[in-house]
């Protein structure tokens, strides 16, 4: 990685501060559990791809190439979360009068057009879990062979009491995990084992099914990332013993001291407030206030203030523009005089230091305020807090953060390309492939509508 501060993160395994494990080579695997897409995605899920996003930035702005992989969840998740009833995808639906397919690609696309209203980057791969069912029927036979599962009735079962480790990342003891808790299934030996196929349950057929060893059913979805990670990411993501060295949670977003979720009726969604007259930007900026181990209760204060905050800085970096490139810390170094370095060092230490975003934007408003700091030091330094914290200093306009105030040149026949590309996974039902086609368009700015005469495509303001 490149000079600076040494990074430092809480690592969820043995709940402790760790340095960062620099992997060989300095490349990293970033695995972020992605959204089940039965609904429209609402804030407190939004959260957890702000941070994750925020993760990636810090890693490459310490110069290490990431490999990012969000999954989509479109089959496998009960409701309720456990084992036990109906898909989610499957109830949505059959409320909506839609297909399966149409329910999943709609909020989807709901979930990537957030993504891309919030800048957060595109991920290297989408995985749709429906692509890597075989791969998870094969991986499940490899742990009913190695003497992991037992079957019964209503599908393959994985035995907790079978794996030495399990309960570590929770901190949780081999032995009485989950006392007291309800085993619903009949026949399940512990309330903490789970199911990692689920077969059709009797006189019933489901809308998603495939045919295993086991009976028609689906997969669970405790087997899904498992095998989508190791799919895209390798059997281990990073260089330690550990399947996994370094596990990284986000609290949750609160509203009105409570947990935003579905369950409890609470689902404001970013087009609420774009609709409010909060730009998305002003959601970015509200999150990275607060730094992500801490819960944060969103008000209309707390959003109003971010969004009058993020203006003022808009308003501060406008007259440095246009930014010059800076990758990663070394280049910013590279391009700054003394008073600019120490500027820069105390921002990298802020970052650097468990992703402390409240403390880094401190540090970058106090350069920008500084009247020992150049107009080119500044803008070095907008551009580097641009990178590391995804708030468009480079396009968006103080007045009207809602848009960008440049459109990217991008070739149409590149464009083209693209979108043909695109189009040919689709129609050879290869989801995941035309998942990363269409981040990548997402990417350059490129909207694309799927239409009876075949694709449409236009180009769109930075977001």
């Amino acid at each position: 990685m490149n000079a600076g501060a040494p990074v430092r993160f809480f690592n969820s395994l043995g709940r402790k501060m760790v340095d960062f494990p620099v992997p060989r080579q300095g490349h990293v695997g970033l695995y972020s559990c992605g959204p089940t897409v039965y609904s429209v995605p609402h804030l407190g899920n939004l959260r957890a791809y702000v941070f994750s996003d925020t993760l990636r930035r810090l890693l490459e702005w310490k110069g290490c190439a990431v490999t990012q992989v969000i999954n989509i969840t479109d089959v496998g998740h009960a409701v309720g979360d456990g084992d036990e009833g109906e898909d989610k995808v499957e109830v949505a639906a059959r409320s909506e009068h839609r297909s399966v397919r149409e329910v999943t690609d709609r909020y989807t696309q709901m979930f990537f057009d957030d993504l891309a209203a919030l800048n957060v980057r595109p991920a290297s791969h989408y995985p749709r879990a429906s692509s890597y069912v075989p791969q998870m029927i094969e991986f499940a036979q490899v742990l009913e062979a190695e003497g992991y599962t037992y079957v019964l009735p209503s599908g393959l079962y994985f035995d907790t009491s079978k794996s030495q480790g399990y309960g570590r990342l929770a901190m949780m003891p081999q032995t009485g995990q989950m006392e007291g808790g309800r085993v619903s299934e009949e026949g399940k030996r512990s309330a903490a084992d789970f199911a990692i196929w689920r077969g059709d349950p009797p006189e019933q057929r489901r809308i998603m099914r495939w045919d295993s060893p086991w009976g028609p059913g689906v997969p669970g979805w405790h087997l899904e990332c498992s095998v989508m990670s190791m799919a895209l990411l390798g059997r281990h993501l990073g260089d330690g013993l550990d399947w996994v060295p370094l596990w990284m949670h986000n609290e949750f977003l609160l509203l009105g001291g409570a947990k935003i979720s579905k369950s409890a009726g609470r689902m404001p969604a970013l087009r609420d407030l774009t609709e409010a007259g909060q730009p998305a930007m002003a959601f970015r900026y509200f999150l990275l206030m607060a730094q992500y181990r801490s819960q944060q209760d969103l008000t209309d204060a707390g959003l109003s203030g971010a969004s009058s905050a993020l203006r003022r800085l808009l308003a501060r970096v406008e007259p440095l523009r246009p930014l010059p490139v800076v990758r990663n810390y070394g280049d910013a170094h590279a391009q700054l005089g003394a008073e600019g370095r120490l500027a820069l060092d105390r921002f990298d230490a802020a970052i650097s230091d468990d992703l402390s975003t409240p403390r880094a934007l401190a540090e970058f408003q106090g350069a920008l305020r500084a009247p020992d700091l150049s107009s080119h030091d500044k803008a070095v330094l907008a551009a580097a807090a641009d990178q590391a914290l995804g708030l468009d200093l480079a396009g968006l306009a103080a007045a009207s953060p809602h848009a960008a105030t440049v459109v990217r040149s991008v070739p149409a026949e590149r464009i083209e390309e693209l979108v043909s590309a695109r189009e040919a996974a689709r129609k050879g039902r290869d989801w995941a492939r035309a998942d990363q086609v269409r981040a990548e368009l997402a990417d350059l700015g490129v909207q694309v509508s799927d239409t009876q005469d075949g694709p449409r495509w236009s180009l769109a303001a930075t977001k």
